[in-house]
């Protein structure tokens, strides 16, 4: 796929995203990022602003499969693995597939069911399959999980363990809209606006997105600068648990993505200072003491940056 025609169809992507989530460019280019990177993203946010219909607009917007796992806490893994049941007929036992078999999974409100469903994903999140009765099973390609998940001080939520935290390429919040776009909001009718979305790529554009954004160009100034930081977290006073090696390399695939939907087939600075809290801030276990004037594990990620030289 030429780079011209990539971009072509990356803002094509953005422009559909734009019709159903109003006044939040940053988030939209977020999301697209975690795609073109083969991630998965987490939706962290209050209720209302928009976390399911981002999910629902990205899997309207290709042409592909599209799953949505309610969690609550009597879910079970078999739920949304799938589980064998015998064929009576054939004499034989057989695999039904459960939900994950799906291009595009949104996992909605992950963190009310409880940790022994939430590590049902974890396979299908760094392997792309999943393993039931000795046998290993492919999931589509491509494959995104999208999740949404309610502040942890709201009733009725389970953390989520940091090993699966780890497999989320990006944490984001959307936020409030400002008031003009709430006005908008307000004045429309978001179901409607859900089903008149029409696809815009296929899975095949998708992949070849993909696979344009993993040949984007990072010079070796850059690979430092994100081994910089990501040593920058595990020595921070604040800081009791910097990021993972796997952290450093999904924020090396992301900039790669962020450069490609920004119209560059190379890597720059602000691609890392855009992505680092994003994608570490999640990661990071903060000391119960932090610096006054810090305000939870993004602002611990800038204050990690501001210490580190940028790459002329």
């Amino acid at each position: 796929m030429e780079f011209t025609e990539t971009y072509g169809k990356i803002e094509a992507l953005k422009g559909n995203l734009g019709k159903v989530i109003r006044g939040k460019p940053g988030v939209i280019d977020l999301a697209i990022t975690a795609l073109l990177s083969k991630g998965h993203l987490l939706i962290e946010d209050v209720p209302g602003v928009g976390k399911t219909t981002l999910a629902h607009g990205l899997a309207r917007s290709i042409s592909c499969s599209f799953q949505r796992i309610q969690f609550t806490s009597d879910l079970l893994p078999s739920d949304v693995i799938g589980v064998t049941v015998y064929n009576q007929a054939l004499n034989t036992f057989e695999f039904r597939q459960g939900p994950i078999f799906a291009n595009i999974v949104l996992a909605d409100e992950i963190n009310r069911a409880t940790p022994k469903t939430q590590s049902a994903l974890l396979e299908a999140m760094n392997d792309r399959q999943v393993s039931a009765d000795r046998a290993t099973y492919t999931l589509p390609s491509p494959f995104m999980l999208l999740a949404t998940q309610n502040p942890l001080e709201f009733s009725g939520t389970f953390p989520l363990p940091e090993s699966q935290l780890d497999r989320f390429t990006m944490c984001v919040r959307i936020g409030y809209p400002d008031e003009a776009h709430e006005k908008e909001i307000m004045q429309s009718d978001p179901s409607s606006a859900m089903q008149d979305l029409l696809p815009v790529l296929t899975t095949a554009d998708v992949e070849g997105m993909q696979a344009a954004a993993g040949k984007v160009s990072v010079e070796e100034d850059l690979v430092s600068y994100i081994m910089a930081i990501a040593s920058a977290t595990r020595a921070h006073r604040a800081i009791r648990l910097g990021v993972s090696p796997r952290a450093t390399m999904t924020l090396y695939k992301a900039a790669q993505a962020h450069a490609l939907t920004s119209g560059r087939n190379y890597c720059i600075p602000d691609d890392i200072k855009r992505l680092s809290a994003p994608v570490f801030a999640h990661r990071i276990i903060p000391n119960e003491r932090v610096p006054e004037g810090i305000e939870g594990p993004s602002s611990l990620i800038e204050d990690v940056l501001s210490g580190v030289a940028v790459p002329v």
